[in-house]
């Protein structure tokens, strides 16, 4: 299939649910962009530009890119690495799409194209009038920051604080590969907009009635965390390993599933973080208990203690 839009190949269409190979495939995908912008991350860090001018530098246009890629050494490289970025997110323009050029806020317009569904903290969202498939535009913020991830920091009666706070293209990128990760609804990349409007298309759902009980519906995988070693200000923190590498996860409420044309939920949307590292204060008991429940999800706070008994 091709996408109304933009006419290049995907797997979404409407209500229908991918299959098995598409969704590994879908994931994958998100890996291999995560990796490309890592690629551009070193190659800006190279030639001492900040590592956090990652939209910036694949907002570039393509004359600057050759210049780049003219001066050798360092700068050569950084051009392909902008060159390989765009390969995994295509620059595109808000008209594609249906909204009108050369207003000052075109998401807010009437749009032929694309009936509004709902707008949320990040993004806006609306349903192609086409195929019914979900697309959402992820605004930038301040200071160009894009969606939402979680900062972290040293408790007094717990071992981490998790706050959720501005995030980057990485964060937002990471969030959208755990969705896939989780057994979410299928999620694709389609670009990035030369606003710096990052967007993504998902199958269409049913929403949960608002204020739903989602506490045991959670996706598998996830693995409750003690109350002794994080408070988080988002629903339902969880631990989740990806490749061996954990997670926090979050966010978990009724408004972010949908049940899905099998009758099953699917996560839509959440807030996470990678696990922090050694750069943070942590809690020897804490650090034990990651390496134990890496094993075995089960695994209590204490090695012989259950956690309500803590």
């Amino acid at each position: 299939m091709q996408d109304v839009f933009t006419g290049q190949p995907t797997c979404i269409r409407g209500r229908a649910l991918p299959g098995a190979a598409e969704c590994a495939a879908l994931q994958d995908d998100h890996e291999r962009r995560l990796e490309a912008l890592a690629r551009l991350g070193a190659a800006a860090e190279e030639c001492g530009l900040r590592a956090d001018s990652d939209r910036d530098l694949v907002l570039l246009a393509d004359d600057e890119v050759s210049l780049l890629e003219s001066a050798g050494g360092a700068w050569t490289e950084l051009g392909a690495a902008i060159h390989g970025f765009r390969a995994r997110l295509r620059l595109c323009r808000l008209e594609d799409f249906g909204f009108p050029a050369g207003v000052e806020h075109p998401l807010e317009e009437r749009n032929p194209r694309l009936h509004y569904l709902h707008s949320g903290v990040e993004a806006s969202a609306f349903v192609a009038v086409e195929d019914g498939s979900v697309y959402k535009f992820f605004l930038p913020r301040e200071e160009k920051r894009v969606g939402s991830v979680f900062g972290f920091r040293a408790g007094d009666e717990v071992a981490l604080h998790a706050e959720a706070e501005l995030g980057g293209y990485r964060g937002l990128l990471e969030k959208l590969l755990l969705i896939q990760a989780l057994g979410g609804m299928a999620t694709e990349v389609v670009g990035i907009t030369v606003e710096g409007i990052l967007v993504a298309k998902q199958v269409l759902g049913e929403p949960l009635p608002q204020g739903a009980d989602t506490s045991r519906s959670l996706p598998p995988g996830l693995i409750e965390i003690p109350s002794r070693f994080l408070r988080a200000n988002r629903d339902h923190p969880r631990l989740f390993f990806l490749r061996g590498e954990p997670w926090l996860v979050a966010d978990l409420h009724a408004r972010n599933f949908v049940r899905g044309a099998d009758g099953g939920l699917r996560v839509i949307d959440l807030v996470a973080a990678p696990w922090p590292a050694a750069s943070h204060p942590t809690d020897p008991l804490m650090i034990e208990w990651l390496e134990r429940v890496r094993q075995d999800p089960a695994a209590g706070a204490l090695r012989q203690a259950r956690d309500e008994e803590l």
